[in-house]
């Protein structure tokens, strides 16, 4: 059993430290950094709620890393009418909403 509370609620009150306790008593110039800290607080909480593990698989059973998978759109390799066409579509679709749900959730309202 792990100690409580845990790390992601320990993130979650040092973020809301940051905004409603320390942002209303700085200046501006250090509210701007103060804000960019708790962005990147809730950024890193999302990133810990996110579970990769099914795009992760889809992304392997087309090839071994996105690198590798990008290439071999370029060249052509997963154009329609290609058998792997409709797969390589289905893991953009989701890896896309994997990346939007850590980093800009907002864009999937």
């Amino acid at each position: 059993m792990l100690e409580q509370p845990s790390g992601a609620d320990l993130l979650a009150t040092a973020r809301e430290v940051v905004l409603n306790d320390l942002l209303p008593g700085l200046p501006p110039d250090k509210a701007f950094r103060a804000r960019m800290v708790a962005a990147a607080i809730a950024l890193a909480l999302r990133e810990g709620e996110a579970e990769p593990a099914q795009v992760e698989a889809a992304l392997h059973a087309l090839a071994p890393d996105l690198k590798t998978l990008a290439a071999a759109i370029r060249a052509g390799a997963h154009d329609p009418g290609m058998p792997t066409h409709a797969a390589v579509a289905a893991f953009l679709r989701d890896y896309a909403r994997l990346r939007a749900a850590v980093s800009a959730p907002k864009a999937l309202a």
